[in-house]
C-alpha cells in the first residue's frame, strides 16, 4: 500500500494510527506491569484460613486471565506496528483489500476488513459449538 508524503516527505497517511497504536501498546505494558507488582504484593499476604485461600486463588485467577489477555491484544497492536513499517497496514491479511478507515479508527489493530472478520468469527462460533455437539 502506497504512503501519501506531505511536503517535507514525512510519511503521513498512517501517522495518526501508529501513535494511537504506540500509546496503546504503552498502556498494555505499563498495565500488566502494575498486575504484576499487585500480584506479587498479594503474595506476601499468607492466609490465615480457607476462605482467603480461596480469595487469593481468585484473584490469582483474574490476574493470570486479564494478563493473557493483554499480552494477546499487544501482540496484535505489535503486529500492526509491524505492518506499518512493512507499508501492509489497512490491508485485509484474508481478502486483501483495503480495510475501512473507520474500522481502523475503532481498532487501530485490526488486521482483518469487517466482512472477513465476521466471517472468521462465525466460523470460530461454529467451530467452537462443534466441541460441544457430542452423540450419545
Amino acid at each position: 500500500m502506497q504512503k501519501t508524503m506531505n511536503k517535507n516527505g514525512a510519511k503521513t497517511q498512517f501517522e495518526q494510527y501508529q501513535k494511537a497504536l504506540e500509546a496503546k501498546a504503552e498502556d498494555l505494558r505499563r498495565s500488566m506491569s502494575a498486575q504484576k507488582v499487585a500480584q506479587v504484593v498479594s503474595r506476601l499476604d499468607v492466609p490465615s484460613d480457607e476462605g482467603d485461600l480461596s480469595q487469593q486463588s481468585h484473584e490469582e485467577w483474574i490476574f493470570l486471565n486479564r494478563n493473557t489477555l493483554d499480552l494477546k491484544l499487544l501482540r496484535e497492536v505489535e503486529a500492526a506496528l509491524r505492518r506499518i513499517q512493512h507499508a501492509t497496514y489497512g490491508v485485509c491479511a484474508a481478502c486483501e483489500e483495503p480495510i475501512s478507515a473507520k474500522r481502523l479508527a475503532a481498532v487501530p489493530w485490526a488486521k482483518f476488513c469487517v466482512q472477513c472478520q465476521e466471517r472468521i468469527g462465525a466460523q470460530s462460533a461454529e467451530h467452537d459449538s462443534d466441541d460441544f455437539d457430542v452423540e450419545r
